[in-house]
């Protein structure tokens, strides 16, 4: 098994700072501490980040979806005409659109970029963010949903008329004239026991936030154990940033500059919004600092400090390029395939980690295909 490597689109913004670029605007008092690096999300920067990450060797990006981001459709079926190979891993809420529609986007999608469409379901783990958009469902409520929504987008997506009929839906004769080819694959996230069942029963590659890898192997464990009962095997992947450089002291300090915007007040204020969540993904990003920056090397080269006022995703993995391939392979020997990945800003750091920890994955053997751009590497059948 090798690994699948994916980097990230940062549709909310860039820049070379931990400060969100949404709150700084929207608090006066941050106003008159000037935040210096920040990048709007224009299209020709993220086309620049897309073609760099075809460059280098990554398969896909993903692309978030939120109050704060651009429009995930739009932007990526955009970007696919800025690039050739590049898949493109589309974040979206199924409980505010029709799955039958969602059906078809993601066919129409497929015939438009030939085949390049991955989707990952975002059920949401924010009453306030989910109200935004007109969804007054609980948490658990929610993913009872997504449950329904996945079977009707794959019924819908075998070229027959399909009749569901289930507490959130009713559809009767949905079709998608042209199903998708390939089917897109599905990723999934969940750490609550809502949502398990609902992984086991219909993701393709189940996705987990940077935790140390003893708490990363009790979730495959886990979804692996339900995925059974259900008859179905399951893949894993894994969200980290990173931060690689030519040596760990290096990436280190690199890692302590990121913090140099940030001031108590912002982190605590932070926490408390993060606290707020119903994610118990978010809870337990939280758990690993406790909102302290003491320690932030939660487990070798596994540093938490984006954690201290970023949601979401809240681990680096900090290192010399040599370093950060040892804890991929980790990661890749407890049955983790698929990484993306992240870093600030993400021009640069997807340089880094791909002139800097590829060649090193594929002198391992970890890759299937090995960039044709950018420096010789050797792959070799073993470490």
């Amino acid at each position: 098994m090798t690994v699948h490597l994916h980097w990230f689109l940062p549709t909310g913004g860039d820049g070379r700072t931990l400060v969100d670029r949404h709150a700084y605007a929207a608090n006066p008092v941050d106003r008159t501490r000037p935040v210096s690096g920040v990048r709007a999300p224009d299209i020709e920067y993220l086309a620049q980040i897309a073609k760099a990450a075809e460059q280098l060797g990554f398969e896909a990006v993903l692309t978030p979806t939120g109050t704060w981001c651009e429009d995930a459709w739009l932007t990526t079926v955009a970007l696919a005409q800025h690039t050739e190979r590049l898949k493109f891993l589309v974040a979206f809420r199924p409980g505010v659109i029709s799955p039958t529609l969602a059906a078809q986007m993601a066919a129409t999608y497929q015939r438009i970029t030939r085949g390049r469409l991955l989707l990952n379901v975002v059920t949401g783990g924010d009453s306030t963010e989910q109200r935004r958009f007109g969804d007054r469902l609980g948490h658990d409520q929610r993913y009872a949903r997504t449950d329904e929504f996945l079977s009707v987008v794959r019924g819908v997506w075998r070229g027959q008329p399909y009749d569901f009929d289930g507490a959130h839906y009713q559809v009767e004769g949905g079709l998608t004239a042209l199903p998708p080819d390939p089917l897109p694959e599905i990723f999934f996230g969940g750490s609550s026991a809502a949502a398990g069942p609902v992984a086991a029963r219909h993701a393709d590659v189940y996705l987990t936030w940077g935790e140390p890898p003893e708490q990363v192997k009790e979730k495959i464990d886990w979804i692996r154990s339900l995925a059974e009962r259900e008859g179905r095997t399951v893949r894993f992947g894994i969200r980290l940033h990173t931060i690689s450089r030519d040596s760990s002291a290096e990436a280190w300090r690199t890692a302590g500059r990121l913090l140099d915007d940030l001031d108590p007040e912002s982190i605590a204020a932070a926490q408390a919004a993060l606290g707020r969540s119903e994610s118990v993904g978010q809870q337990r990003m939280l758990a690993l600092h406790g909102g302290s920056s003491d320690r932030l090397e939660i487990s070798p080269n596994l540093w938490a400090g984006v954690g201290l006022v970023r949601g979401g995703a809240g681990t680096a993995l900090v290192g010399s390029h040599a370093q950060v391939a040892d804890r991929i392979e980790e990661y890749h020997s407890l049955g983790v395939e698929h990484f993306v990945l992240s870093g600030y800003p993400h021009l640069e750091e997807a340089y880094w980690f791909g002139e800097g920890v590829i060649p090193e994955l594929a002198v391992r053997g970890l890759l299937s295909r090995v960039p044709a751009s950018g420096a010789p590497i050797l792959v070799a059948s073993g470490r």
